[in-house]
């Protein structure tokens, strides 16, 4: 289905890693949309391909294991995987930003937060010295970091983690992107603080009708924050819909595994419920759904080929053998 008004389209990418075991498949013809505005989520268990599929998006595969061998990025009329390097480096960080799940990983402890916050503003918008102190304070401050003048002269092993967040999510919205990829941005940090960064960051998407995807296997991240939700596993996504919709009518084996799989507040039970078996070797996937072995309602052409996408109802997708069965 095409929607003009898309921000971003990506369409059948694929992303394979090439080494001596054989040909990785970790993104393997994912598809989806983002509007204006709109937060998406991507979930699932680690290895489902949802961090490659973002920097596939972005072009940052690492080289030269990795390559992205199929499919288009559509944003702004052109597609990201048809642009020169040079034009890629111009996108990133303006255009569309990424904040990682580790701001540990992402900063340089050499350096003081003011001069690595202030970096994109003088490559992108090429400001003079006194102009880009100001405006790296005024981001600082809209991150709700106290006393911006003095953290502009602190290292990032002053900050604590939910401050080293800010700083990294301050670098990535320095140039007012249109949009912002988070990767697993509250992994590091402890609930109280979870649910405040996700509550500033929906404050600043408001403001400026930022779009954003959100990388998380936590599905209390996805309740808050997010407005439709594509469900991953082997590099393929398996469900789609509206977050609502996805924690009302989960259909699709493998998210109400993953619904079954959160505890559930005042339930007493002796053992919480796990998905059995392991995420398949993206090297060596199964014929047929790649969930089909840890599928308790697996039948027999499971095995065998890979479920068409059936329209559950509108905006509200899903590849499964048991529906296309069931109709």
């Amino acid at each position: 289905m095409t929607h003009s008004h898309n921000l971003l389209e990506v369409k059948d990418l694929k992303t394979h890693f090439f080494t001596r075991r054989g040909v990785v498949k970790a993104v393997d013809g994912v598809s989806f949309h983002l509007n204006r505005g709109e937060t998406l989520g991507l979930v699932g268990e680690s290895g489902s391909g949802k961090s490659v599929t973002c920097f596939s998006i972005i072009r940052l595969v690492e080289k030269p294991a990795g390559e992205i061998v199929g499919g288009e990025v559509l944003f702004g009329g052109d597609n990201l995987l048809d642009l020169s390097e040079k034009q890629m480096d111009a996108l990133r960080g303006k255009n569309i930003s990424m904040v990682l799940q580790d701001p540990m990983t992402s900063l340089n402890p050499l350096f003081t937060i003011g001069f690595q916050v202030s970096e994109p503003y003088f490559i992108h918008q090429q400001l003079g010295k006194k102009a880009v102190r100001q405006k790296v304070q005024e981001m600082l401050k809209n991150l709700r970091i106290p006393s911006p003048e003095l953290r502009v002269h602190e290292y990032p092993h002053q900050m604590s983690g939910g401050m080293r967040q800010r700083i990294v999510s301050a670098m990535a919205l320095a140039c007012r992107p249109q949009i912002l990829i988070a990767d697993e941005p509250t992994t590091a940090l402890d609930v109280t603080i979870q649910a405040q960064y996700i509550r500033l960051l929906k404050e600043i998407q408001q403001q400026s009708d930022l779009a954003m995807i959100i990388v998380t296997h936590d599905f209390g991240i996805v309740a808050k924050a997010c407005d439709r939700v594509a469900v991953m596993y082997a590099g393929k996504i398996v469900e789609s819909a509206s977050t609502m919709e996805l924690f009302d009518y989960p259909t699709h084996p493998y998210t109400i595994a993953l619904m079954n799989s959160l505890p559930k507040m005042g339930a007493k039970v002796k053992r919480l419920y796990t998905i059995e078996g392991q995420p398949p070797d993206l090297s060596a996937l199964p014929q047929g759904c790649s969930f089909a072995p840890r599928c308790p309602q697996a039948i027999d052409i499971c095995s065998k080929e890979y479920p068409p996408q059936s329209i559950i109802r509108d905006g509200h997708t899903m590849s499964c053998w048991l529906f296309e069965k069931g109709n």
